[in-house]
């Protein structure tokens, strides 16, 4: 039950932010594509020019909030998450061009910039092309696939810190590594990013997106909600090798299972419950650490009230 500060805030914020979309209670499996979490206090989908007003006048209230984009790597706890959610999406999505340079929003989406470097004839993000995330999720987390990463391509980022100064930052200032940014320490938000890309050509570019997709179709199992890759790749393994040499394919607990067409995924089979995948991960480490002595870390973001 929302309490009553939080129904003053959400009328506050949508006399104070009109071009916002905000929900009380919304629950958050409508907005992972693990289709899995309990209710938010507040969701906020925020225009592009709201973002930083919001975040300033959020602190200012003192109220905990969290920044997501597509909620492409989230596993949102069955109790959901206290205070307000930011949902950077289709209204903070713009993306420009320019020669061979990109400027682009947080809230756009890997594929669709993809699709636009491709139109343009920029070569450079076909690895992203079938990645189910946005820009600002793929900058915090360093998203790769298809031997590309995106601190490949990135320019510049621009990013509002936690002490509410905005930012040009680099790869380099950020940390980029396999799977990490700096701002997951630091904390801080990506506003928008610029792409540094080449010229190449449109339908070879085309072409090689299209061979992506097929590959990912081919291999994941993308006929079920799932967050991606659930574990990091070990140095000198790969999750899903070592997840199969265990015996794990098709490991279930209640709704959750280890895929059957690919152990690096963990999907949503009907109607899982946080608490599930959160049971299988730890059974599937487990198993692993006893076979092979070697740990699995989550790739996947854990969020919300009382997780364990």
């Amino acid at each position: 039950m929302l309490n009553e500060k939080y129904h003053k805030l959400a009328e506050d914020i949508t006399k104070k932010f009109p071009g916002a979309l905000v929900l009380t209670e919304e629950p958050m499996k409508g907005h992972t594509t693990f289709r899995i979490g309990g209710p938010a206090d507040i969701y906020i989908e925020p225009d592009y020019a709201s973002i930083i007003p919001l975040v300033q006048y959020l602190k200012e209230q003192d109220v905990p909030f969290m920044v997501i984009g597509n909620g492409s790597n989230l596993l949102v706890s069955d109790d959901g998450i206290d205070g307000v959610v930011i949902s950077l999406g289709k209204n903070s999505d713009g993306i420009t061009i320019s020669g061979d340079t990109m400027v682009v929003e947080a809230g756009a989406m890997l594929s669709s910039v993809a699709n636009a470097a491709a139109d343009a004839g920029l070569t450079g993000l076909e690895f992203a092309s079938g990645i189910p995330g946005s820009i600002g999720g793929a900058v915090y987390m360093n998203a790769g696939a298809y031997g590309g990463e995106i601190k490949d391509v990135i320019e510049s980022v621009l990013v509002l810190t936690e002490d509410l100064e905005k930012k040009v930052m680099t790869a380099e200032d950020l940390h980029m590594s396999y799977r990490h940014s700096s701002l997951m320490e630091e904390g801080g938000y990506v506003l928008s990013a610029v792409l540094k890309l080449s010229k190449g050509d449109k339908e070879e570019i085309k072409a090689k997106i299209a061979d992506i997709r097929e590959q990912r179709v081919a291999k994941q199992p993308l006929n079920f909600p799932s967050a991606g890759s659930t574990f990091k790749r070990p140095e000198g393994y790969f999750a899903g090798k070592l997840i199969d040499d265990a015996g794990l394919r098709g490991y279930s607990v209640g709704g959750a299972q280890v895929s059957e067409k690919h152990c690096g995924f963990v999907v949503n089979k009907g109607d899982a419950k946080a608490a599930d995948v959160l049971k299988l991960m730890k059974d599937v480490d487990s198993k692993v650490f006893e076979m092979f002595g070697v740990h699995l870390s989550p790739e996947v973001r854990i969020v919300g009230r009382n997780i364990h």
